[in-house]
């Protein structure tokens, strides 16, 4: 199966550097449906069967434009919402969001019992996402879209896909709706692009380190 995984428009929260991870949490800004609106013709040449949204609304909301040129209508699955941020929500400073991310790079390298501050392990989120996952391939379609959230898909990325470690998730922020596509099936996935950038090119001018990190 062809997995897109994208991920949400521009919301306030982003703006402010927040880690928001409530639900339903905030709608986008101007920018951020700007960004949903140009979906459809960046995926285009994608046959795109079915379509996925987490429990926020910024996923809906950016979801939309490209549920309604396609015809479809998005299904709602709990399981790719956003990694919880615990006791870190709604926090923007330089050590909160530090903590965050390198707690999802330690579960893409092994640690997958450790807990993020008061939020989920690395465990509970992967057997959450995957069951989204594997209901999207039973399906039968042979490309399924999935609108996500950041944090969620370089974790599970990185986890599920061969090649991906700690250090390449750390080293690739994704935008506000970068596209993240894979090739596979079950557990063995293969990324093939990154934000538009085929997988064998990927990390040529990487940033490195956590800093600057966009927040869910």
């Amino acid at each position: 199966m062809r997995l897109i995984l994208i991920r949400h428009g521009q919301t306030s929260s982003n703006v402010a550097g927040l880690l928001d991870t409530r639900i339903p949490g905030p709608g986008l800004t101007e920018l951020g449906r700007t960004q949903a609106s140009l979906l459809p013709g960046a995926l285009q040449g994608e046959d795109i069967g079915r379509i996925h949204v987490s429990t926020m609304r910024r996923t809906h909301e950016t979801a939309a434009p490209l549920a309604r040129a396609l015809g479809l209508t998005p299904v709602e699955s709990a399981g790719i919402r956003e990694i919880s941020s615990g006791d870190l929500e709604m926090r923007g400073d330089r050590a909160a969001v530090t903590e965050y991310v390198e707690t999802m790079v330690r579960w893409v390298d092994g640690e997958h019992d450790l807990r993020l501050a008061g939020g989920e392990t690395g465990r509970g989120f992967a057997a959450r996402f995957d069951a989204v996952v594997a209901e999207a391939e039973a399906s039968g379609h042979g490309t399924v879209a999935l609108v996500s959230h950041g944090a969620a898909i370089r974790s599970w990325t990185g986890l599920r896909a061969h090649g991906v470690d700690g250090a390449f998730v750390a080293d690739h922020p994704l935008e506000n709706t970068g596209v993240v596509v894979l090739v596979g099936s079950g557990a063995d996935w293969q990324l093939e692009s990154w934000e538009g950038e085929p997988a064998a090119g990927v990390g040529a001018d990487a940033p490195s380190g956590p800093a600057g990190e966009p927040a869910p």
